[in-house]
């Protein structure tokens, strides 16, 4: 049975641990947006674009969220199908996350099928390569991966998968395990094209499956897709010339790896700090408040510079009356979550304690 050969370094015990703090702070934050929905969308929006873009695609983001609405957008046919594939490639995130079972080929093979329909020919979709295969740098030609062969893939996919659902693997923290996921399908290179973004759905699948999907407001590709010589310089870090994939060390690449998932959550925890209050709030109200998006965009200000005047919220807020900025405030005194100190023009509204 495979099974993998890599340090826990000091680096990636900071990233687990940036991870571990994050979600915490996520998952219990004392407001929730009322447009939670669209921080999800956003990631997906982002993930779909940035996921085909790392492979070549030419649609830029506000194209993408177009084909996405069914509008008609000038461009190469492929790359239409190829945003078209992975929204649907999500949603059969969606549906796999809750079916029940071990992981398995028959997995990855669906997502292959999502991820490359009426982009190759009917006989490569969702079917293991029979051909050998390298991969090239474009524009030197130069050979950076030569994948097993074909005859090996079979076996080797069946070892990971052993691996993957062994117990010794399910007592290693989930971050690590999908970063061992990614580095290994990419490097078994099971199919003749969709490799890459088959690899990385099936490795937010793992996220998704063991609660470190994080509500979904994050996004790996777009990460990557920003960063790519970051991205191939961790992969090419391990030794690919080691006899075998499974002498290899992947210490490099799960350094890497758990820092980029330690990284895109922490600008999440951020957005969530922003805009939530204290964790204590949600026993003083017994349950998880909902503001408008206006209300949190003065919750903000008034946390961050530890209180505010009138004055100085009707620059937040320009656009706004001083009557409807007015109305929010009573809103949110009446619910206990700020106060308002003196009663003169010179009064401020404070974050309550009480």
């Amino acid at each position: 049975m495979y099974s993998p050969k890599f340090v826990i370094t000091n680096r990636t015990l900071k990233s687990i641990g940036v991870v571990e703090a994050a979600k915490e702070v996520i998952e219990n934050a004392p407001l929730v947006p009322t447009f939670e929905r669209q921080f999800q969308t956003d990631a997906a929006l982002r993930t779909i674009h940035h996921g085909t873009h790392i492979e070549g695609n030419e649609m830029n983001l506000a194209q993408t969220k177009k084909i996405l609405e069914g509008q008609d957008v000038y461009g190469k046919e492929r790359d239409v199908q190829e945003i078209i594939n992975y929204r649907n490639v999500m949603t059969l995130l969606d549906e796999l996350v809750y079916k029940r079972g071990d992981y398995d080929t028959s997995v990855l093979l669906d997502i292959h099928r999502a991820t490359v329909d009426k982009i190759v020919t009917a006989d490569k979709v969702g079917t293991i390569r029979k051909t050998q295969v390298v991969i090239k740098e474009e524009g030197t030609g130069k050979v950076v991966l030569k994948p097993p062969p074909f005859v090996e893939v079979p076996y080797l996919l069946d070892d990971f998968f052993a691996w993957l659902n062994s117990e010794p693997s399910k007592e290693v923290h989930p971050v690590l395990r999908a970063g061992v996921a990614h580095y290994v399908l990419v490097a078994i290179h099971p199919f003749v094209e969709g490799n890459g973004r088959s690899t990385r759905a099936f490795t937010q699948l793992i996220l998704m499956k063991e609660g470190y999907d994080i509500k979904r407001f994050f996004s790996l590709e777009e990460h990557f897709d920003k960063d790519l010589a970051s991205y191939y310089e961790a992969l090419f870090k391990v030794d690919a010339d080691a006899p075998s994939i499974a002498q290899r060390d992947l210490t490099p690449w799960i350094e890497y790896f758990s820092e980029v998932v330690a990284v895109e959550l922490s600008k999440i925890k951020e957005k969530v700090r922003k805009i939530s209050l204290d964790t204590r709030m949600k026993s003083k109200f017994g349950e998880q408040v909902t503001l408008t998006e206006r209300q949190m965009r003065l919750m903000e200000y008034i946390a961050d510079q530890s209180g505010a005047s009138m004055q100085e919220l009707k620059k937040l807020i320009p656009m706004v009356s001083e009557d409807t900025i007015l109305r929010d405030l009573q809103n949110l005194q009446k619910k206990g979550i700020i106060k308002k100190e003196g009663s003169t023009k010179a009064s401020r509204y404070v974050i309550s304690n009480r």
